[in-house]
Parts: C-alpha cells; sequence; structure tokens
C-alpha cells in the first residue's frame, strides 16, 4: 500500500490465484437493476467509501483545476418519454349536452349526461355515457377513443383547452363541463392552470317529472270497464287439442294447444311440435285475437273482404262456456277436436259452471294392421334370389355372397361331358362339355366346335344357378356336387342332359372331400376311372417305360413314310368294338382292325405293339 500503481511499481502475488469479478447485476420482483459490488476482483475485500454521498456528487460534477483541456460537463438527466410517464393517467370530467326532442308532445329537450376522458399519454379522448335501464337510448361509449380535432386549421385538443365551466364542441356537438375529479383538479393546478369552480350537473326534466309520485286514481262508484283485466291478468285456458288436416293433400292431424286469455278473451293457438315431425318450427298457428263464432246477416250483394272484422259484423265471440272435453270447434276455418285440459282449466269450469266429469278422450291412432307381403311369381329372368330383391326395396342391391366360400373355393371347377337327349337324331351326337363353378355353385356349359357338323359350337348357357325340377321360387333348390353322377340326367331350363365322362380332377377332388359328399357319387366316379387306372397300371407293369416310348417313335416313322391314313376312323373302329368300355382289346381283334384299315407297318413291328 502506498506505491504508485506504475508500470514496475507494482506488486504481483505470486499465491493469488483466482481473479473472478463480482456480480453487480441482478433482479428484483422481476425488474432487473445495478448494485455496487461488495468484494474486488479475486474476492479481495474493499473497504469502506468514507466520503458520503454529497462529497462524492461533488467530485463528479467538479472538474480537477491542474488538469489541461477543457473541464468535463455533468451527464443530462435521464430522458422519459411521454407514453411512459403519463402512462394510465386519465383527466375525467363530468358534462352534459342538450339533445333536441321534435317527435314527443311531453318534451322538447332531453338533458344527457356523459363523462369526458383525456388520456395524457397520447392526447386522445373519448365519451361514455352511463347507461340506463329501459331508456330507450344508445347509450354507452359515444365517442371512440382518438385524437379530436379542434378546428379546421387541423389543431387537435390539447388538456391545456379543458376546464370547468366551459362549452366544449365536438363534432358540432356542444358539452358544458361542470366537474372533474381530484386527480384532475391536482394536475391541472400543477401545471399552472386556475381549475374554475364546479357546477351543478343538470338533471333531465322529463325523468324528474316521471320520478315524482302518481296521485290515486278516484275509483268510481259504477261498473269499472278494467275489472275483468285487473281480475283474469295472467290467468289462461289451456286446452289439449287435434287439429284434423287429412281432407286437404298431405294432411294430417296436427297436436295443438288452445289457448284462451280470460282477460280480455282473446284466443291463441299453437301447434306441438316433435322431434324429425318434418315441419316447420313455427310454434304458432293462429296469432292471438278474438275470434268470431257467429256473423251478423250481410246483403249478399254487398261486395266484402276478408281484412279486419269489426264489432258490428260479429254477432257472437267465442266464450269460455264454448270450449269443453269432447267438442269440436271451427276457428278460422280449421277443425279442432278437444280431448283434454290443465288442472286450473278443470277447477275454473267446475267453479264456475259446475262441470265436474273431465274424463280426457282417447286420440291415440290405432296401429294399422301390417299386411303379409305377398311375393310374385317367378317370372324366370335372372336367378330368384336377386328377383326378389326387387319385390323387397325400392332401389334393390345385389344378393350377398358367401365370401368364406369363394375365397376357399376361387378357380376350383368341376367338368362333365354330357350328352344331350332329344329325340332329334342330330342331336344324339352332340357332346358338351358341363362346368360346376365350387365358388358360387353355378353352371356354364359350353359346346366344342366341330367341323362339317351342321352346328355352330361355342357358349350354350352362360354361368349361372340352375334349379332342380319340382323346385319352387319360393324355395328354390339347385344342383350341387352330390347330384352329378355318371349316367345321372341334369334338366337344365327344360333341356335334359345326361353325364358321359367327367375331369380327373372330379375324383381327385371327391376323393380329397369324401366326408362332404355322399358315398354314391364317389363310388360312380370311381368306377367310371376305374377301367382307365386299370389300362394304365397294365401298360406301365412289366414293360420298361424307355422301350415303350422307341417303339412308339418307331411306329410314328412308319406311319409318316406312307401315305395319308385316316387316324380319326381308325379310332371310332376301336371304340366300336370296345362295346363293354373297358378300354382293352385282345390281339386277335387288334390285328384284325390293322389288316381291314391297311395299317402300313411290319408284322414284326405290330406283334410288338
Amino acid at each position: 500500500p502506498g506505491m504508485p500503481f506504475l508500470p514496475g511499481c507494482a506488486i504481483k502475488d505470486p499465491t493469488k490465484t483466482s481473479f473472478h469479478r463480482c456480480q453487480t447485476m441482478d433482479f428484483k420482483n422481476g425488474y432487473a437493476f445495478f448494485r455496487l459490488p461488495r468484494e474486488g476482483v479475486g474476492g479481495d475485500t474493499l473497504f469502506a467509501n468514507q466520503l458520503s454521498q454529497d462529497e462524492l456528487d461533488d467530485l463528479c460534477t467538479k472538474g480537477a483545476t491542474l488538469t489541461y483541456g477543457q473541464v468535463k460537463r455533468p451527464a443530462p438527466s435521464r430522458f422519459t418519454p411521454a407514453f411512459v410517464a403519463y402512462d394510465k393517467k386519465v383527466l375525467k370530467f363530468d358534462a352534459y349536452f342538450m339533445e333536441e326532442v321534435a317527435i314527443s308532445a311531453e318534451e322538447h329537450y332531453r338533458i344527457r349526461q356523459v363523462g369526458i376522458y383525456y388520456y395524457l399519454e397520447d392526447d386522445s379522448m373519448c365519451i361514455i355515457e352511463p347507461k340506463v335501464k329501459n331508456s330507450g337510448l344508445l347509450q354507452g361509449k359515444l365517442m371512440r377513443r382518438h385524437r379530436v380535432p379542434k378546428n379546421v386549421h387541423g389543431d387537435y385538443y390539447h388538456w391545456k383547452d379543458l376546464n370547468l365551466g366551459i362549452d366544449l364542441t365536438i363534432y358540432g356537438r356542444t358539452y358544458r363541463l361542470v366537474n372533474c375529479d381530484s386527480f384532475t383538479k391536482v394536475f391541472l393546478e400543477s401545471q399552472g392552470i386556475v381549475v374554475n369552480p364546479p357546477e351543478e350537473l343538470v338533471s333531465d326534466p322529463y325523468t324528474e317529472q316521471h320520478r315524482t309520485p302518481v296521485q290515486k286514481r278516484i275509483v268510481p262508484t259504477g261498473p269499472d270497464p278494467f275489472r275483468q283485466f285487473l281480475a283474469y291478468d295472467t290467468k289462461v285456458l289451456r286446452f289439449y287439442a287435434i287439429w284434423d288436416d287429412t281432407n286437404c293433400a298431405f294432411g294430417d292431424h296436427h297436436p295443438c294447444i288452445i289457448h284462451y286469455f280470460l282477460a280480455d278473451d282473446t284466443v291463441e293457438v299453437r301447434e306441438v311440435h316433435k322431434r324429425n315431425d318434418g315441419r316447420d318450427p313455427f310454434p304458432v298457428l293462429m296469432r292471438r285475437q278474438r275470434l268470431p263464432k257467429i256473423f251478423v246477416d250481410k246483403n249478399q250483394n254487398f261486395p266484402s273482404c276478408v281484412l279486419e272484422i269489426t264489432d258490428h259484423e260479429v254477432q257472437e265471440w267465442y266464450s269460455p262456456k264454448d270450449f269443453a272435453i269432447g267438442k269440436t270447434v271451427t276457428l278460422l276455418g280449421r277443425t279442432f277436436f278437444i280431448y283434454d285440459c290443465d288442472k286450473f282449466t278443470q277447477d275454473f269450469y267446475r267453479e264456475k259452471y259446475g262441470i265436474t266429469d273431465f274424463q280426457p278422450v282417447d286420440v291415440n291412432e290405432k296401429p294399422l294392421e301390417k299386411v303379409p307381403q305377398v311375393i310374385p311369381p317367378y317370372n324366370g329372368f335372372g336367378i330368384p334370389e336377386d328377383s326378389l330383391q326387387n319385390c323387397l326395396s325400392l332401389f334393390p342391391k345385389p344378393p350377398r355372397k358367401d365370401i368364406i366360400k369363394m375365397l376357399e373355393n376361387n378357380l376350383k371347377v368341376l367338368r362333365y361331358q354330357v350328352a344331350l337327349e332329344s329325340p332329334v337324331p342330330e342331336d344324339k351326337s352332340r357332346r358338351f362339355i358341363l362346368s360346376y363353378f365350387l365358388a358360387d355353385d353355378t353352371i356354364s356349359i359350353y359346346e366344342p366346335p366341330v367341323r362339317n357338323s351342321g352346328i355352330t359350337g361355342g357358349k350354350y348357357l352362360r354361368r349361372t344357378k340352375v334349379t332342380k325340377p319340382g323346385s319352387t321360387p319360393e324355395n328354390p333348390i339347385y344342383y350341387e356336387p352330390s347330384d352329378f353322377t355318371i349316367g345321372s340326367t341334369i334338366e337344365v331350363f327344360g333341356h335334359r342332359f345326361i353325364i358321359t365322362d367327367a375331369d380327373e380332377y372330379v375324383l381327385n377332388y371327391l376323393e380329397r372331400n369324401a366326408k362332404s359328399f355322399p358315398a354314391a357319387t364317389v363310388q360312380s366316379i370311381r368306377d367310371h376311372f376305374l377301367p382307365r387306372k386299370v389300362v394304365v397300371e397294365t401298360t406301365s407293369s412289366g414293360f420298361p417305360k424307355k422301350d415303350l416310348d422307341d417303339l412308339i417313335v418307331e411306329v410314328q416313322k412308319e406311319l409318316k413314310l406312307q401315305e395319308p391314313f385316316d387316324t380319326r376312323q381308325f379310332h371310332e373302329a376301336f371304340h366300336h368294338c370296345d362295346t363293354e368300355g373297358s378300354g382293352f382289346l385282345d390281339k386277335t381283334r387288334f390285328l384284325t382292325l390293322c389288316d381291314r384299315f391297311n395299317v402300313p407297318t411290319s408284322t414284326i413291328l405290330l406283334k410288338k405293339v
């Protein structure tokens, strides 16, 4: 201590390892502030300042006398903008203005009391009138907050222009300022403005006149014309009725409520709406009015129009004695049947007319008898299930299909060879392929084309379901795989077919699913394929397959070297000799047929075959 802090004179403490500075910025109650450091660099102790705050201020403002150059000036005071200094500071004046009333005979002008607010932060103003219940005036904010022009030169009103006891013209309306709050008065006086004494707030004469107590009216000794209104006010007779509108197009029974107001003998009819009733939601069917019952006889030659009915045109009006449970009343051309009433109405009729029977009438519609639907006979177009949908719905839908069955039996087809049973000789030699689709139990028939037969082959029956003979359209019975056996007859739309052959896939499918089909059907297909299996087994047993293939190739070469050979006649001759259909021919018959057709092969080769 005491040595000047100059180069070469500073002493560095070799044991010091911390050189951090003390924290001087902090937050308090959400606001950032700056505080003096409590410790020096590296946590060294700071000696307390022995000078007072005034002495420190003098040292900051006074310049040194022995310094060269210009003396330092003090820092200017901190600037605060107006919108910060005057934030949420508002001058409030009580005022009133006079409004002319030209359409009233009781008042010629109206006094309306308002509050004028001047916002110091942006020199804007707004005018608000307190709302008075049932005043009939548009009250509240009369002028939105904005800077108000003072004259045509572009000047705006300033708080210096406001004072008590003056007239302030804003947008053609003159306001009289009569009083202000304490903050406004203190602010104006602090700015050197002499505030005028407050004035009394003027009240509206029409409002004050209605606040004075009204003298009670002296009731005359004679009958009072308003006695009925005073005695029966808010007392209403309620009847439950049905309006029968079935005579009109699209008419219906409408439930309604008839209200009879005893205060003035008026009637109102309201329609009772239900959820999703399909009618417009207008509850009042007939507005409240007096309803005529009997009209005065008019001159038929005098023209008249139905606009308003006067008392001179009505002989009798509807009264409470015209309404009762079980009665039918006609109100303005509509017929209503009364079937019940509420408890107040019952008490009124019991006390005044002595009626004690108030049993309600049951008006609930009886349910219509369900007429059984008669299905028309099947017309032969399409399948019965598809045609039946036209009888069940206006927009028919296709019959539902067994999706699981379609997925399990997709692309599974049972094919049979059938012959047409017909008295026509030309049809006896025709052969057809009947395909049964297991996915949807449909049948299609195809005729293979034969050259020079005179019959065009192709699709004979498109894919469709076929019913069995004797089944009815109401309960159709379709053909199933169990109905197809060798030699059985299938009737398809009046045509009879005899099954003569089947595909090997049919035998394999029936054997895999033998539990699902009758044993007779499976045995029929097995018996039909038994000779073929015997031929295959006989041919393949005791003779090498390679030698058999070589023999077939050798025979084909011999046949190609000779003249053209008619294989079709040769095949027909073999089938003709095999009368039993076993697929076997003995050696003698085989050689006899070869000699008859002059088969151009050597005797040795024939013996091998």
